[in-house]
């Protein structure tokens, strides 16, 4: 079997006395759509913060394609293929949909001296363009993005994180604030990102639909550590799960 592109190993992080996280450990295999779910105070977000480098775990390691990444900081990550996309929208509220999705390609194109000599789009727009196509946000492409709807500006959001062409991005709740029509056009745009590139994902959300519908497995955490693990059906079944949901 080919190795995982993100390997998670007996993961731990305690706040004071309280275990956040318990020896998490799970591989993430190159093209799937990995789905991290749990009841509130799960520790979701503090295992997420802990794979991107954001909290140094107490205990575990990471690994992104066999490479140790334990505490790497996200603008080495990005170097190693890694994207996220956050809770709180990134986008810049007086560019154009255009602009921001140039900007984000800027982080990681050439090196300083360039993008301070070299052309002011870093020659990023026909890029920029085929990914505002394909997200079909074409008659949005010169429209400031603090103007936009909020999700279409996830959207934007998530077409910034894909512009370094990623082979792994990690999805923070990208289903919160957005109203059922354009969270079916947001997951049928990330099935079809994943069919034509191969892109792995990680996705941490609350809107159990939504990752039901999205992810080809799961993964469920209750107070800290994995209680279940397989594809929605079989989560969906799972007793335990629907006992830790109940319970929370």
């Amino acid at each position: 079997m080919t190795a995982p592109i993100l390997s998670i190993r007996n993961i731990s992080k305690s706040f004071g006395g309280i275990h956040a996280v318990r020896d998490v450990s799970f591989d993430v295999h190159q093209g799937e759509i990995l789905g991290l779910i749990g009841p509130n105070g799960s520790g979701k977000s503090t295992l997420f913060n802990s794979i991107l480098g954001q909290l140094p775990p107490d205990n575990g390691t990471v690994e992104v394609k066999g490479t140790p990444v334990t505490g790497m900081r996200a603008s080495k990550l990005n170097r190693l293929g890694v994207g996220r996309t956050f809770q709180q929208l990134s986008v810049f509220p007086q560019m154009t949909v255009l602009e921001n999705i140039i900007v984000a390609g800027q982080e990681h194109k050439g090196t300083l001296t360039s993008r301070l000599f070299g052309p002011p789009d870093a020659g990023l727009t026909a890029a920029a363009d085929q990914m505002i196509e394909f997200f079909r946000l074409t008659h949005l492409r010169d429209t400031p993005a603090g103007s936009l709807s909020f999700g279409q500006q996830k959207l934007v959001d998530v077409a910034m994180a894909f512009m370094a062409g990623p082979d792994l991005v990690l999805l923070d709740e990208p289903a919160g604030g957005v109203n059922l029509t354009m969270l079916a056009h947001l997951k049928e745009r990330l099935i079809a990102y994943n069919a034509e590139h191969g892109t792995t994902f990680v996705v941490i959300e609350h809107n159990m639909e939504f990752v039901m519908s999205l992810c080809t497995r799961i993964v469920v955490l209750a107070e800290g550590a994995i209680i279940a693990e397989g594809t929605p059906a079989e989560i969906r079944a799972n007793q335990t799960v629907i006992d830790a949901y109940l319970g929370g």
